[in-house]
C-alpha cells in the first residue's frame, strides 16, 4: 500500500485471499523453516517481534487510514505462523485493531498444526472472541510418507486434531493442499490420504497450489538426482481424484487460484462438486501426455 508508514521485513507473503488486507509482521520468518519444497523464508531468522513495535506498526496504519478516510476490512498477521507467537501478545495486537479499527475486521493468521496443538482451547477461544477469525494451514498433504518426506515438521493426525480445536474455539480453517508433492511415487497415497483428511477436517476454505521444483531448495535437488515431478495431466488427475475423494459434512468454499496454478477452478462442495469433476475431466482429456508445467523463476 503506497504511502503505508510501516516498514516491514522483507520478504512479505500472504494467502490470495489476504490481497487488500493491511499486512502487520506479528512475527519474523518461519519457526519450522525445513521444508523441502519452501523458500519463502529461507533468508530469516524466526522470531516474535517486540509488542511495543507491533503496537506502534498497528497505530501507524490506522493514522495513515484515518487521514485517506478509508479502512481496509481485514488485517492479516504475517509472518509464516503467526498464531505461534506468546498468546498475550497476540491479545495485545487483537486489542489494539479492535480500538484503532472499525469493528468488522477481519483478523486472518499463517498456522501450523504444531501451534494449534500448543495452544489450549482457552487461549484460542480469547484469540477468538477478541477477533481472531481465521487461520490458514499449509497442510499440503495428508500422506504420512509425504509430510515425512518434504520434512514437514507433523503429521495428518496433528493437522485434524489441530483443527478441529480451531473450529471448536471459532475460527474458521482454511487450508492449502499442493498437487504433485509426492511426485510420481507416492501420488497414490498423496490423493487418497489428502482426500481422507480433508474429509475429516471439512475446512471452511480450501485451495491447492502445484508444486514447483525451485532453485536453491533441498527440493530442487532431489529432483535433479531423480525424484520423478508429475505433468501437467498427471496433476490434473491428482485434483480430481482429491476432489472426488472427498466427501465434507460442512460446506467448502474451494478455489485453485494461486499463481502457480496452471488451470483456475472454484466452487462450493459438495454443491459444485459435480460441474467442477465434469470441467476437469474435460481438461483431463484436453491435455496432451508428456507436459510440464513451466520451470518458476521465483516463488
Amino acid at each position: 500500500m503506497f504511502g503505508l508508514p510501516i516498514k516491514y521485513h522483507e520478504p512479505v507473503f500472504r494467502p490470495p485471499s489476504e490481497g487488500r488486507s493491511l499486512l502487520i509482521q506479528q512475527t519474523i520468518g518461519c519457526s519450522n523453516n525445513m521444508c523441502t519444497y519452501c523458500n519463502m523464508y529461507r533468508s530469516k531468522e524466526y522470531m516474535e517481534r517486540e509488542e511495543k513495535d507491533v503496537l506502534m506498526d498497528i497505530e501507524n496504519a490506522a493514522n495513515y487510514f484515518q487521514r485517506i478516510g478509508h479502512f481496509p476490512s481485514k488485517v492479516f498477521l504475517c509472518d509464516g505462523d503467526a498464531l505461534g507467537a506468546k498468546t498475550e501478545n497476540l491479545l495485545s495486537s487483537l486489542s489494539a485493531i479492535r480500538e484503532k479499527f472499525p469493528e468488522k475486521t477481519r483478523v486472518g493468521v499463517y498456522a501450523t498444526a504444531e501451534n494449534m496443538l500448543e495452544k489450549s482451547m482457552d487461549e484460542l477461544v480469547q484469540l477468538s472472541d477478541n477477533g481472531l477469525k481465521i487461520a490458514y494451514l499449509g497442510m499440503e498433504s495428508g500422506c504420512d510418507k509425504v509430510l515425512h518426506l518434504t520434512v514437514k515438521g507433523n503429521n495428518a493426525r496433528d493437522m485434524i486434531e489441530g483443527c478441529h480445536k480451531l473450529k471448536e474455539a471459532g475460527i474458521e480453517v482454511s487450508i492449502i493442499c499442493m498437487l504433485g508433492l509426492g511426485g510420481k511415487k507416492f501420488t497414490k497415497s498423496h490423493v487418497e490420504e489428502t482426500a481422507r483428511v480433508l474429509s475429516e477436517i471439512s475446512p471452511a476454505y480450501l485451495s491447492f497450489l502445484t508444486t514447483m521444483a525451485i532453485e536453491g531448495t533441498p527440493y530442487h535437488r532431489m529432483v535433479s538426482r531423480g525424484f520423478e515431478m508429475l505433468t501437467v495431466k498427471e496433476l490434473l488427475i491428482e485434483l480430481h481424484d482429491i476432489i472426488e475423494g472427498c466427501d465434507f459434512k460442512d460446506k467448502v468454499l474451494f478455489r485453485t487460484n494461486h499463481v502457480s496454478n496452471m488451470y483456475p477452478i472454484g466452487g462450493e462442495l459438495n454443491r459444485d462438486k459435480e460441474i467442477i469433476m465434469q470441467t476437469l475431466k474435460k481438461w483431463i482429456q484436453e491435455t496432451p501426455e508428456g507436459t510440464y508445467p513451466p520451470k518458476p523463476s521465483h516463488m
